[in-house]
């Protein structure tokens, strides 16, 4: 683009020109510019206009993705141009050089195809000199003089004839060319009527041009002089180091920093590295040689360094892994739990023969206080084994495993570099605590699937961590990984694991780790080991049933805890020493029973049977109520039922209808009929298919008129057939029937293998009857 300077003469435009459109330039009169034309059917038209020196009109798109015509995507007001030079192209384009005349506004369009005609009338409005307009061409002069000595420059003979240029509408064109603005802006600025507002308009825009010009040049300025200052500084010590080294002279800061690049030199060569490692640790050293102390790079090429020769390259624990040692250390910290232990010794017995980790990594699956982390925390201590917890709930970054690069500031390696540097040995124990609890991907990456390469055996010997970005083998690592629930887990990264589910505990087991592990943990940790205290099996088991509803042992501490605050407290203020607390002083010292236990029915009832349900706190029993109205066939269930437990409800219905002559129950009568199904409770949710066989009897029962035996309790998944299929946490179910007095359950026969697993002494006075279908558990319920 270049601007002609030229006196402001009325051109003799015609009152209809072809119009050009053109994209991403808004022309101004006395600029002249090179206009890109891509059809070729405009070039013998633009070649005859050249040669008989006929002006065209150039308007400029307002959106440039749109094509032309509709001509309402131009703006209204243009520039007639003169065409000085066509140059045209290989692929039958062409360059059109243009100048630009006087500003013109199309009224009307008498042409679109093939190219566009329109009627126009030219804008030169006469204005007088004034003392306004005099001091503004003034501004627009000086601004433009000054924006140019700033950096961006102006023709030469623009400049020398500025005070040559009296017309105001000239003046305000050069300006307008010479402008860096959006399009929308320049072309408000073209189609502006008024003079005055026109040269006040620049003079807004000039200004704000030269601020920008001014702070750009700031900038520049004390980027090259910091440029420049760093030179000389760095010239200046080179100079004093070579004229010191001369004179045999050496400074403190030199003198330390030898010092410490030998220290880091020892460090380096005891650290047994492997080779690759090693070789770049010294040629780290190498770099850091040359950097001056005071530079900011010289600490983080130092703080590499450190934490290279800090890991634990080649330091393994001495300690062997002994399973008998193992069991001791097991049974010691954790009461209970066998079949979990004995997964545990096989996976360390395979690790002794290996003499190395096994391939597996172990995922502890369990309610809260059901001892997961505790049990890593064992198996450190039967392996002799440095222990690190590492807890991955809400963990969204995945430089948090795999550490930041050391471009960025503050640069860290990730949490499993970390934990192993702490540790001091490369075959620590390292449990990921709360697995299921980690952070979807995002925008920083994904943690999920940076732990694949962490715990996949296949992939961790060379484990890149990308602070320090050489390998590292986490093959000699035991990694443990807890987890409640195993559905948030994504499927890559479950498939790395072998899943041990721990239970919770029974009531059974609550009572002996009550006595041997909280009550002694909570005496020592409250002063009272000098005046130690008991609490009774019935004390346990009434904490248990009334104030507590967890598989864990974590609400059972918290009691046992406020009581031994209690103690504390009556000892202190009335002297009286306590040694053995009973059933009848638990409501004393824990205040109102929090929770109600469940019993069996005072008395056989028709169309109410006792069922067993599982909840993650342990078994509990359950009653069914039914009961039928006048109505028309409609089955109402209510109690918070989930769809499963809906469903079986349905299900036993439409068996009972199936089977109406079998049970001489009246078929019309269902017809007539409506049938409320209720679980007690309603405010908590229930789901699942073990209560089938439960609805089923109380439906018998009701259209039967028989009694279903209240000492009765029964669980199982019914079918449209009748039968009964297997159902699981059968353990829990069995203890809370025995807790509410229930000596006969009923079970599916597939179950019957599991009794085994329950000990002998629980069971010990309960009838179990194996069911195969529904007959068989009306034949034993109802009376």
């Amino acid at each position: 683009m270049h601007i002609k300077t030229k006196s402001h003469d009325n051109h003799d435009i015609p009152k209809e020109l072809f119009i050009l459109p053109i994209k991403e330039v808004v022309v101004f009169p006395t600029m002249v510019v090179s206009v890109y034309v891509k059809n070729p059917d405009y070039l013998p038209l633009l070649e005859k206009k050249r040669k008989n020196e006929e002006p065209i009109g150039l308007v400029a798109y307002k959106d440039a993705d749109k094509q032309v015509p509709p001509t309402d995507n131009l703006y209204k007001v243009g520039t007639a141009c003169t065409i000085i030079q066509i140059i045209k192209g290989k692929s039958n384009d062409a360059m059109v050089l243009v100048e630009g005349l006087t500003r013109c506004e199309i009224t009307s369009y008498t042409q679109k195809k093939p190219f566009l005609k329109a009627q126009v009338e030219t804008l030169s409005p006469t204005v007088q000199q004034s003392e306004e307009g005099d001091a503004l061409a003034m501004e627009i002069r000086q601004l433009l003089r000054l924006s140019s000595s700033l950096g961006k420059p102006l023709p030469e003979d623009v400049v020398l004839h500025l005070d040559n240029i009296t017309d105001y509408e000239e003046l305000i064109d050069l300006a307008g060319s010479y402008l860096t603005l959006p399009i929308p802006e320049k072309q408000f600025l073209l189609e502006m009527s008024d003079t005055i507002k026109r040269m006040k308009q620049v003079v807004k825009q000039l200004s704000r041009e030269t601020r920008l010009l001014k702070v750009r040049g700031e900038i520049h300025s004390e980027v090259e002089k910091e440029m420049h200052k760093n030179e000389k500084d760095f010239l200046l010590r080179q100079e004093l180091k070579a004229i010191q080294k001369e004179l045999g002279e050496e400074n403190d800061e030199q003198s330390a920093q030898k010092k410490e690049i030998n220290h880091l030199e020892k460090k380096i060569k005891k650290a047994h590295m492997p080779k690759e490692v090693r070789k770049i640790a010294l040629s780290e050293l190498k770099r850091l040689k040359r950097i001056y102390p005071v530079s900011p790079e010289y600490n983080v090429v130092h703080n590499y360094i450190e934490w290279l020769y800090s890991m634990p390259w080649g330091k393994s624990s001495t300690t062997k892994i002994d399973i008998k040692k193992a069991r001791k250390v097991l049974d010691k910290d954790h009461y209970g739990l066998e079949k979990i232990k004995e997964r545990i010794l096989e996976y360390l017995a395979v690790c002794q023969m290996q003499k190395k980790p096994g391939a597996t990594i172990m995922c502890f699956v369990g309610p809260p206080g059901v001892g997961k982390s505790s049990l890593g925390r064992s198996i450190a201590r039967a392996l002799g084994r440095k222990f690190a917890q590492m807890s991955l709930g809400g963990m969204h970054d995945e430089s948090e495993i795999r550490g930041h690069r050391r471009t960025y500031v503050g640069a860290m390696p990730g949490s499993i570099i970390q934990h192993i540097k702490r540790a001091g040995e490369n075959d620590p124990v390292i449990m990921l605590d709360e697995i299921d609890k980690i952070g979807n991907g995002t925008i920083q990456g994904d943690p999920a699937s940076a732990l694949i390469e962490v715990l996949d055996p296949e992939l961790n010997f060379a484990f890149n961590d990308h602070y320090l970005d050489v390998p590292f083998d986490l093959s000699n690592v035991l990694f443990i990984t807890t987890a409640n629930i195993l559905d948030p887990i994504p499927p890559a990264l479950l498939d790395r694991m072998e899943v041990i589910k721990l239970p919770g505990y029974i009531e059974e087991e609550k009572i002996q780790i009550a006595k041997q592990y909280l009550l002694p943990k909570q005496i020592k940790f409250n002063g009272l080991h000098k005046h130690p205290f008991s609490l009774t099996n019935g004390a346990i088991a009434y904490i248990i049933r009334r104030y507590t509803r967890e598989a864990g042992l974590r609400d059972l501490e918290r009691e046992i805890a406020k009581i031994c605050r209690k103690v504390a407290k009556q000892m202190l203020e009335k002297n009286k020493k306590i040694t053995k607390i009973t059933k009848k002083e638990i409501p004393k010292l824990l205040g109102v029973e929090r929770y109600y236990e469940d019993i069996k029915q005072k008395k056989d009832m028709a169309g109410i049977a006792t069922g067993l349900a599982w909840t993650q706190a342990g078994g509990e029993i359950i009653f069914i109520e039914a009961t039928k109205m006048p109505g028309k066939n409609n089955l109402i269930l209510t109690g918070h039922l989930g769809e499963v437990m809906q469903e079986s409800a349905k299900a036993a219905l439409s068996f009972l209808r199936s089977n109406a002559k079998k049970y001489k129950v009246n078929e019309k009568e269902f017809d007539k009929t409506d049938i409320h199904v209720h679980v007690p409770e309603g405010a908590t949710p229930k789901d699942g298919p073990s209560a089938g066989i439960t609805i089923g009897t109380a439906l018998i029962s009701l259209f039967t008129g028989k009694k279903v035996r209240r000492d009765v309790a029964m669980t199982g998944e019914v079918t449209l057939q009748g039968r009964i299929l297997p159902i699981g946490g059968l353990k829990e179910k069995v203890l809370a029937a025995r807790r509410s007095g229930i000596n006969t359950i009923i079970i599916p026969h597939d179950n019957k293998k599991d009794i085994k697993d329950i000990p002998s002494h629980l069971i010990k006075g309960i009838d179990f009857v194996y069911a195969k279908t529904l007959d068989d558990a009306v034949k034993t319920a109802l009376k």
